[in-house]
């Protein structure tokens, strides 16, 4: 009987102390969730170690055929990536590309890339020291995401940033459009600390999760998204395969219809103050001492109906050439590293976007690129 008392007894006592052991580890979690999952990732990725690592960051909208998947924790994303791996030698100049899908390389193999692409130009500056291009491009189109990349690729010893951007990436309700911006509070609000970026930092958009929301509990379906891309590292490994080109699509729009606004506003109606060009500063002061060569992308012109009125699905004529005039007169009055690209590319190498290009316009934008940046290379004071 007191044998069985004593069971009982013991019982309860690892029952008890089970429970305050989860109950204490979720709520450590819960307030230092991104330090301990920083710690957690830097020691435990198969990237770089057990598999290779990729060669753009993880995005994915089907996973089983592209080995890849869209997650939010920025520690997975650049622990799975190659750059993560491979240490800056002295003859490397190593040089980094943000932007989006496009830089991306949406519907490309990695080679056809504009970082594949450039690595493919064999560039190398007056000091000896090879170019190596990074891909840290990411889908969605937002200034204050590109921020957000552009902060965190300082970890990694560039010496020089490109940044390839479009005026779609300027309006200020498209700074929190994306996932990415939204599920990474306490690093947005970072960027909001500075008065270059006039966005509310109680703005819904940004998901300020609760406290149970914060622990292991509440963030099982993250944690298991980051297990997850573990999982796919080895189907990634064996095919090179990280995402998924079907053998069809739709061709980018080449018939426009006749409006000529854009986020509300209409010809001879553009305020500075309604894009983010804050960002573009906050980017260079982030960048240090690090030179940052900003490119006005290159995009479709359509030749179809309406292309009097619109350049394409994405642009107005007169919205699109007032915010070149813009980027210029702003570019030079902080003395910002600039360049407009926007006819670089043939008009037949676009593919599904008015943005996304076909292997073949990867490599002239490459081409087109590769002097301006051997330049600053070459003279990086």
């Amino acid at each position: 009987m007191n044998s069985t008392k004593q069971d009982r007894s013991f019982l309860f006592q690892v029952v008890l102390r089970a429970t305050f052991l989860f109950i204490a580890l979720n709520a450590i979690f819960a307030v230092t969730p991104h330090e301990l999952g920083s710690l957690f990732l830097r020691n435990v990725s198969i990237y770089n170690t057990l598999v290779p690592g990729r060669e753009r960051l993880p995005f994915g909208e089907n996973p089983a055929e592209a080995y890849n998947l869209s997650l939010n924790n920025l520690d997975a994303m650049f622990a799975s990536h190659v750059i993560a791996g491979t240490p800056k030698v002295d003859d490397e100049f190593r040089v980094v590309l943000i932007g989006d899908s496009s830089v991306w390389g949406f519907l490309l193999e990695n080679e056809d890339t504009l970082s594949a692409q450039l690595n493919k130009q064999g560039l190398v500056n007056d000091a000896g020291q090879q170019l190596r291009f990074y891909n840290l491009g990411y889908p969605t189109i937002s200034l204050t995401k590109d921020v957000l990349l552009l902060k965190r690729a300082r970890h990694y010893q560039p010496d020089l940033v490109v940044w390839l951007t479009t005026l779609e990436a300027f309006p200020y309700e498209k700074q929190l459009f994306t996932p990415l911006v939204q599920n990474n509070l306490d690093k947005v609000l970072q960027l909001l600390r500075s008065d270059t970026l006039k966005i509310d930092p109680n703005d819904p958009a940004i998901i300020q999760p609760s406290f149970l929301e914060r622990t292991i509990v509440g963030q099982r379906r993250p944690l298991a998204d980051v297990v997850r891309l573990q999982l796919y590292g080895f189907m990634w490994a064996a095919t090179g395969v990280d995402q998924y080109i079907p053998d069809s699509y739709t061709p980018r729009a080449e018939y426009l219809e006749a409006d000529e606004s854009y986020y509300g506003l209409l010809p001879g109606d553009l305020p500075e103050e309604t894009f983010a060009f804050g960002a573009l500063e906050l980017g260079n002061g982030y960048a240090g001492e690090v030179p940052v060569l900003v490119v006005n992308e290159p995009m479709f012109i359509s030749q179809g109906e309406n292309s009097d009125i619109r350049y394409n699905f994405f642009y107005p004529r007169w919205v699109y050439d007032a915010y070149r005039q813009l980027m210029a007169e702003i570019s030079a009055t902080n003395q910002w590293n600039y360049v407009d690209a926007w006819q670089a590319v043939d008009n037949t190498e676009y593919t599904n976007s008015a943005i996304h290009l076909t292997p073949r316009g990867s490599q002239q934008l490459a081409s087109f690129l590769a002097e301006h940046i051997l330049d600053i290379a070459n003279n990086p004071d």
